[in-house]
C-alpha cells in the first residue's frame, strides 16, 4: 500500500517551497505569509473562546472568504495527492489522525474553531514522504506533516505539540491578518499560480529548467515567508492550550522548542526546515516551560505505539534497496537494549525485510516485537495493534491471506465499526486469498459502505477496484477505478475509465448489471459536465 519514489526527482517540500514563493515574488506582500508552515482560515469564534481573535474588518472576509480559501486548498491538494511524494499509507495514517482528532476537539471546546469554519474546512492532515522534520499547514485545513518529523520525535506529545501548533496559525486567521492590507491579486489567480509551478516543477522537459530557477529565486525570499515573532508567540500560546486541553503532557512543547534549538546549534545542513520558518528563539522556549506550571498533570503513557510509529516512518522514508538493507540489519540489535530500542528495531527489521520479500527475517523480527509489546510492564493495546497490524500486512504481500485473515481477525470481530486502516488492510487480505473465500465479498461489502461515506478516499476505491475484479465484476471495478482516479484530481483519467465501462456494457454478447450500466452513464455525463465547465473557466482564466 506504499510507493516508491523516484531517487532523481524533486521533493514534494522543495517543489511546494518553490510553489509558494513564487507566489510570494508576485508582489502581494500579504500573501508572503503563506508558505507551508501556516495557512489561514477563518473561524468564528463562540463568545466564550479563550483565545479570541482580534477584530479584523472586514477586508479580510472580502479578501479571502472561507468558501474561497476551501476552493483554494482543494485545487492545491488534488496536485498534491497526484505527487509521488505524497504517501497514503493507513496504518501510519491512523496513528496521525489519533493524534490530530484530540486537538481538533480540544480547539472546538476552547473556541477557536466554530461556525461555518468547522463545517467547510477539511482538518485534514496527511503525510509527505520526505526525511526533512517539517510540518506545514495549508488553505482549507489541510496539515501536511513529513515523515523525518515523526521520526525524530520520542514522545507523542512532541509530535502532537506541532500539530497543535500549525493548528493554531490555521485557526487564529495569520494569513489572512496578513493578506488585509493585499487586494490587488486575483485568488483564483493565486491558486491557478501554485498548481501552474507544482506542474512544471514536475515536468522531465524544458519546464523542469523553470521550475529550478524558480527555487533559486525561492531562497532569495526565504526570509518574506517567516511569520511574525508575534503570530509565532499567538500559535505557541494558543496551541500550547490545544494541546493541554486534549490530554497530551504539556512538556511536549518544551521538549520539542530544546530539540529544535539543539539543531540549530548544530548548524542546521537543511535537515530542519521547520527552523527557517519556525525559528526558536530563547524567549519561546523560556515561555514555554513557564506554561508547565499552570497546566495540569497528565499520566504518565506508554510510548511504545510512538516508538512503532516512528520505526514505520524511518523505513517509508526511503525504500530504496540500500537502505532498506540498512533498516534490516537492525535485527541485530543488542539484547541488553531498552524495551523502546528492541520494539523499534524489530519493527523496522519486520517492515523492511517485508518490502524485501524476506519473508523468514520478516517473521522472525515480528516475533521479536511481538514479545516486547506484550511483555512491557505497562501494557500497549495500541502497540501491540501495531505491530500485529504489520503481521497481517506481511503475510498479505507474501500471498498468504488465509493466515493474514486469521490475524486480522480479532479487529474485524471486534463489534465496532473497522477503522479505515483495518478495511484496507482487510481488502489487501482479500486479494490474498481465492475467489471463493467469503472474505472477498465482505471486503467488497464493506469497501462499498465505506467509500459511500467516503467519496475522497483514491485508496478505498482502488481497492474496491481490485476487489470487484477478483469477483468477476468488471463493470463495478471499471467505476471504482474511476473514482479512485477522480478523488485525486485525475478527472480525464476518471472520463476514460468510465467510458471503457460504457464499451463494456454496450459490447454485443456482454452480460452486465443494468443498475451498474445505469450508474456508469450517469456519472460520465456529471464528469463530462465537470471537464466542460473546468476548461471553460481555464479559458477565462487565460483571457
Amino acid at each position: 500500500m506504499t510507493r516508491s519514489i523516484p531517487p532523481t526527482r524533486p521533493t514534494l517540500a522543495a517543489r511546494f517551497t518553490a510553489s509558494l514563493c513564487a507566489l510570494a515574488l508576485l508582489g502581494s506582500s500579504g500573501w508572503a505569509q503563506a508558505q507551508p508552515q501556516g495557512a489561514a482560515s477563518a473561524p468564528e469564534p463562540a463568545p466564550a473562546a479563550q483565545n479570541a481573535l482580534p477584530a479584523l474588518g472586514d477586508s479580510v472576509s472580502d479578501d479571502l472568504s472561507v468558501g474561497t480559501e476551501r476552493r483554494i486548498g482543494d485545487q492545491i491538494m488534488r496536485a498534491i495527492r497526484q505527487d509521488p511524494d505524497y504517501l497514503d499509507d493507513p496504518v501510519l495514517l491512523e496513528y496521525l489522525q489519533s493524534l490530530w482528532q484530540p486537538l481538533v476537539a480540544a480547539s472546538r471546546a476552547q473556541g477557536n474553531i466554530g461556525g461555518e469554519i468547522d463545517q467547510r474546512f477539511a482538518w485534514e492532515p496527511f503525510l509527505v514522504r520526505d526525511k526533512t522534520v517539517n510540518a506545514f499547514a495549508l488553505p482549507g485545513g489541510y496539515v501536511g506533516v513529513h515523515l523525518g518529523l515523526i521520526a525524530m520525535t520520542a514522545t507523542r506529545d512532541e509530535l502532537a505539540s506541532v500539530l497543535a501548533h500549525e493548528m493554531s496559525h490555521v485557526t487564529q486567521r495569520h494569513i489572512a491578518r496578513g493578506m488585509v492590507n493585499s487586494r490587488r491579486q486575483s485568488l483564483i489567480g493565486l491558486a491557478g499560480m501554485i498548481l501552474g509551478v507544482i506542474a512544471a516543477t514536475r515536468s522531465t522537459r524544458v519546464d523542469g529548467a523553470n521550475a529550478i530557477f524558480t527555487g533559486a529565486q525561492a531562497a532569495s525570499v526565504q526570509g518574506q515567508l517567516n511569520f511574525s515573532r508575534d503570530m509565532e508567540r499567538e500559535a505557541d500560546r494558543v496551541g500550547f492550550n490545544v494541546l493541554t486541553g486534549a490530554g497530551f503532557a504539556p512538556g511536549g512543547m518544551a521538549a520539542m522548542f530544546e530539540k529544535l534549538d539543539q539543531a540549530s546549534h548544530l548548524n542546521d545542513s537543511g535537515g530542519f526546515p521547520y527552523l527557517r520558518t519556525h525559528p526558536i528563539t530563547t524567549e519561546r522556549i523560556g515561555d514555554a516551560r513557564q506554561r508547565l506550571g499552570t497546566a495540569a498533570p497528565v499520566p504518565p503513557v506508554s510510548v511504545l505505539a510512538h516508538v512503532a510509529a516512528q520505526a514505520r516512518a524511518r523505513v517509508l522514508m526511503d525504500t530504496r534497496t540500500d537502505a532498506l538493507r540498512r533498516w534490516q540489519s537492525q535485527d541485530q540489535v543488542a539484547a541488553t537494549a531498552s524495551v523502546g530500542e528492541r520494539l523499534n528495531a524489530a519493527y523496522a527489521s519486520a517492515l523492511a525485510s517485508t518490502l524485501l520479500h524476506d519473508w523468514a527475517r520478516a517473521d522472525a523480527a515480528l516475533q521479536v516485537a511481538l514479545g516486547v509489546v506484550r511483555g512491557s510492564p505497562r501494557s500497549d493495546a495500541t502497540a501491540e495493534r501495531e505491530v500485529v497490524m504489520l503481521q497481517a500486512q506481511s503475510l498479505a504481500e507474501r500471498g498468504d491471506g488465509p493466515r493474514a485473515g486469521q490475524v486480522l481477525k480479532p479487529y474485524l470481530d471486534a463489534g465496532a465499526t473497522p477503522s479505515r486502516a483495518v478495511l484496507l488492510l482487510q481488502a489487501q487480505v482479500a486479494l490474498a486469498s481465492p475467489k471463493a473465500d467469503p472474505a472477498v465479498k465482505r471486503s467488497a461489502d464493506d469497501l462499498q459502505t465505506w467509500t459511500t461515506l467516503h467519496p475522497t478516499d483514491a485508496l478505498a476505491w482502488q481497492q474496491l477496484s481490485r476487489t470487484w475484479e477478483q469477483l468477476g465484476l468488471q463493470l463495478r471495478s471499471l467505476r471504482a477505478d474511476a473514482e479512485s482516479h477522480y478523488a485525486v484530481g485525475d478527472l480525464t483519467g476518471a472520463v476514460d475509465r468510465l467510458r471503457a465501462g460504457q464499451r463494456l456494457a454496450r459490447s454485443p454478447g456482454g452480460k452486465v448489471d443494468f443498475i451498474d450500466a445505469s450508474i456508469i452513464d450517469a456519472r460520465l455525463r456529471d464528469l463530462e459536465g465537470q471537464r466542460r465547465r473546468q476548461m471553460e473557466e481555464e479559458r477565462r482564466q487565460e483571457g
